[in-house]
């Protein structure tokens, strides 16, 4: 199942939300900013002891403060008009995650707009990534997404998307 909500992430209860990552896996802003600050310092402590995580990879933490149990934290792409493998690291950063979900037995997760912040990635194009890779692997992999958008300009991207 996919579900569509305008929300911040960090405070849904879910298994697991999606942290849009830098490779050293250190508090930045928005969506990561967030997470860290609603998550406490231990997040950043476990965090440090794991980097650095590549570009297109992902890795799972413990949640602390968080209503959600885990996150994983998934590396995205700045986004380079000339390069061809930087729609291949989004889709590998969205698919790393839903296996390391399926990998930790969890049925629920939620997604953030993953490089479409400071990354640069372009909103449509990376929403079409992301709904594409995720409706790919749930065909053979039973797991509930969520894509929670926080700005409004995004959530009517992906409805529109979602609806077609």
């Amino acid at each position: 199942m996919i579900q569509l909500i305008q929300s911040d992430i960090s405070t849904l209860s879910v298994d697991c939300i999606v942290n849009a990552a830098n490779e050293y896996l250190a508090r930045g802003s928005g969506v990561c900013g967030a997470i860290h600050k609603a998550a406490g310092p231990e997040l950043a402590n476990e965090c440090q002891r794991l980097r650095p995580c590549s570009t297109g990879e992902a890795i799972i933490t413990s949640g602390y403060n968080l209503k959600s149990k885990y996150v994983i934290h998934a590396v995205g792409p700045v986004y380079d008009i000339n390069k061809i493998e930087t729609s291949a690291l989004l889709e590998s950063a969205y698919l790393q995650s839903l296996k390391l979900a399926t990998q930790n037995n969890l049925k629920t997760i939620a997604f953030p707009c993953i490089s479409t912040g400071v990354y640069g990635y372009p909103k449509l194009e990376a929403a079409e990534i992301a709904i594409r890779t995720v409706k790919k692997y749930i065909l053979s992999n039973e797991l509930d997404i969520i894509f929670c958008c926080y700005e409004s300009e995004d959530y009517q991207i992906y409805e529109k998307l979602l609806n077609e």
